[in-house]
């Protein structure tokens, strides 16, 4: 008789598991391929933003901390457009964030590294 309660409590937490994940998955956003597209091309308007302000920033004497915090805060409002179209298409707007911070992060670490490059080149020609 034991095993049966045993057997029956097994089953219904189970099942109350089940419910539980069920309610925490995440259903993947349908995107268009015109979406996709605006979501491309917002990319590479923000890599070529921080492209572009890197290059003004390398030339002459620079803190590599300092120019990288100001040429990720030049180019936010490109990531601000991509968030939106993100948005308007039905992403939820903590899968949008996540990725752009991804993004974010990823550039940052590149800006700082290619500084880092320029001005140690710099010095070793300067030498």
């Amino acid at each position: 008789m034991m095993k049966h309660y045993l057997l029956l409590i097994c089953l219904m937490s189970s099942s109350i598991a089940y419910a539980t994940e069920a309610k925490n998955a995440w259903n993947a956003t349908k995107l268009t391929e015109s979406t996709i597209k605006k979501i491309q091309q917002a990319q590479y308007q923000y890599k070529k933003c921080v492209t572009d302000k890197m290059r003004l920033a390398a030339k002459g004497n620079i803190d590599v901390k300092d120019a990288t915090a100001s040429i990720m805060k030049l180019c936010e409002e490109v990531l601000a457009q991509m968030r939106q179209i993100y948005l308007d298409n039905g992403v939820p707007a903590v899968i949008a964030d996540r990725h752009l911070k991804k993004m974010r992060n990823d550039i940052t670490r590149r800006v700082i590294k290619q500084l880092m490059f320029t001005k140690a080149a710099d010095k070793a020609g300067a030498q």
